[in-house]
């Protein structure tokens, strides 16, 4: 009886996407995102900037806060700090005026301490107002947000596919890419810009705090069964839109925040599959 109660629970969301468009805009947001992370996430894993994004992505709730108190779409904050954040960290970091690490923890705490700031003395203002920022809510996006969502998505799939080498090379050994002619300093800009984007986008969806997840576990996942960097960008796509949506489903059904419960769905594939594979291995 519980197997066909899940079923049914199952079948319930997929017809009620059909009646209820913040559903069905849920649905679509998981897909791309998880895509468009899986993407960027194994370039993030494989130069090994797991804790820069999380530094680009604390530092934008500096843009929040100045945001909600000059009564703007906080998304749009996000981006301007969240770019400025990345380009300054690729900038000192590359000028070697500063160390990356040193770089990346200055800039996270200053985001939040001016997120912090312009909350308190902003009028009016509540937890719960940051709350979808912090840990997502996935059910509140928009059209708007689909459209932009799907448009940085096709980019990033086509970018990824003509540009696979230079990619790879600068994120592997950027001085193997510059002894090959290959121009490390625009793509590692380019790049850092479009993670930035991507972070934005995603924040609605998973939160300031989970988002790193949708960006490392899927990666991790994908290299535990291939060391191929375009087999692992492929499968790491794939991995992170089922996870969403599986969470997105276990959400609805178990009303627990999306958020959670993707990073859940997304942790037990890893665990199954690296299991799975030390036992291969023996």
């Amino acid at each position: 009886m519980h197997v066909f109660s899940d079923y049914n629970n199952e079948m319930d969301f997929f017809s009620d996407i059909l009646r209820y468009e913040y559903l069905a805009n849920a649905l679509l947001a998981a897909i791309l995102a998880g895509i468009t992370c899986g993407i960027i996430g194994t370039y993030i894993v494989s130069r090994r900037m797991v804790f820069l994004c999380g530094g680009i992505t604390h530092a934008s709730f500096g843009g929040l806060g100045i945001a909600f108190y000059l009564g703007v779409n906080p998304i749009m904050g996000a981006f301007a700090f969240s770019t400025l954040s990345a380009l300054g960290i690729e900038w000192a970091s590359d000028k070697g005026r500063i160390r990356e690490d040193s770089a990346i923890g200055i800039i996270w705490s200053i985001g939040m301490a001016i997120g912090a700031l312009f909350m308190s003395i902003t009028p009016g203002y509540t937890s719960g107002d940051l709350a979808s920022y912090m840990f997502g809510s996935i059910i509140t996006v928009s059209n708007q947000d689909i459209t932009l969502l799907g448009a940085l998505t096709a980019i990033c799939v086509i970018g990824a596919i003509l540009y696979y080498r230079p990619i790879m090379y600068v994120a592997f050994d950027k001085s193997f890419a510059a002894s090959q002619g290959i121009n490390t300093r625009i793509i590692a800009y380019i790049m850092s810009i479009v993670v930035a984007i991507t972070i934005v986008m995603a924040i609605r969806i998973m939160g300031i705090v989970l988002l790193l997840s949708l960006f490392t576990i899927p990666v991790v996942t994908a290299n535990c069964f291939t060391k191929s960097y375009a087999a692992i960008t492929f499968w790491a796509s794939i991995i992170g839109a089922i996870g969403a949506v599986m969470g997105l489903i276990m959400s609805y059904n178990l009303e627990v925040p999306p958020g959670v419960s993707i990073i859940f769905t997304l942790t037990i594939a890893l665990i199954v599959t690296k299991l799975l594979s030390l036992r291969s291995k023996k």
